[in-house]
């Protein structure tokens, strides 16, 4: 939040900067960053409709699955570099964040489904930093061939995958809870010890509304936190100087400034926030799987 913030105070700083003539005459008004995030059909396969998105979704799929195949097949009495760096990631989805929130033996169990949920998100966030061929509103001429231009997307950065995703979660320890104690025994867990009378009954209602709300926090805080990224790389990286329509030594010396904060950004999504998001949804997914077969909620 705090990053947030200082970015649109950052913002509110550089329209600022501009003078008053530019923001009320020159804008311009066929400039539409947002068009980035839309889904243009591409084709169809009978129901399922085909777009940018599903695209990225079925690549970062690709490199889970080629990821954890592939170097399951290649392990080594002697690491090598490759191995070195699967065996840390390894090391941090095994022991930090799924044995760190469960028992043992449940965590044996759900290992893989917190690892590849990690793995999903962490490619989901990286390669929405890698410019692709996915804009077909803007398409560019090779040897008479009408392609695509370069574009940065995300499948997080749409909140159907995060809330898919979430709900993936929010069912299964749901389950587990239940299986581990039962119906009537899962509930009563979510009662805290302690508490008796008549002050059970809202305290369960809260804890009721508590889990919901864990579907709107679960899923929003990653596709919030991808998408601001992607709107402030695009903001940053030109897309400032082209809305406002400025005059060529204007858009230099705002080019230069938006383009420095746009590198910044860039580094700064790419270096920690990728990471950190996959790294707070696997870990909240263990939280939410341990804390269900609990003795105590």
């Amino acid at each position: 939040m705090p990053r947030r913030v200082a970015t649109a105070l950052t913002s509110l700083v550089i329209l600022l900067a501009v003078p008053a003539s530019a923001l009320a005459l020159n804008i311009n008004e066929a400039y539409r960053p947002q068009d980035e995030f839309k889904l243009d059909p591409w084709f169809s396969i009978g129901p399922i409709e085909f777009n940018k998105a599903v695209f990225y979704v079925i690549v970062a799929t690709f490199l889970t699955c080629f990821t954890m195949v592939y170097t399951a097949r290649r392990m080594h009495e002697r690491p090598n570099r490759l191995q070195t760096v699967v065996e840390g990631a390894y090391t941090l989805m095994r022991d930090n964040i799924t044995r760190g929130n469960m028992p043992d033996q449940m965590a044996a169990k759900w290992f893989p489904f917190v690892a590849t949920i990690f793995l999903f998100i962490w490619f989901s966030n990286i390669i929405g930093y890698i410019p692709l061929p996915t804009n077909t509103e803007h398409k560019v001429d090779i040897f008479g061939l009408q392609v695509p231009s370069l574009a940065l997307y995300a499948a997080t950065a749409n909140l159907s995958v995060p809330l898919v995703l979430t709900l993936m979660v929010w069912f299964s320890y749901h389950v587990e809870g239940i299986r581990a104690k039962g119906f009537v025994g899962y509930l009563k867990s979510w009662i805290p010890a302690g508490v008796e009378g008549a002050a059970r009954i809202p305290i369960f209602f809260i804890e009721v509304i508590s889990h919901f709300v864990r579907l709107v926090s679960l899923s929003v805080r990653l596709f919030a936190n991808i998408l601001a990224g992607h709107l402030l790389i695009l903001f940053m990286g030109g897309g400032l100087v082209v809305l406002l329509n400025l005059a060529v030594a204007g858009s230099v010396v705002l080019g230069l400034l938006t383009g420095t904060l746009a590198v910044a950004f860039y580094l700064f999504e790419v270096g920690l926030v990728a990471t950190l998001q996959a790294f707070i949804f696997a870990t909240l997914t263990a939280i939410y799987l341990g804390g269900a077969v609990a003795s105590e909620h």
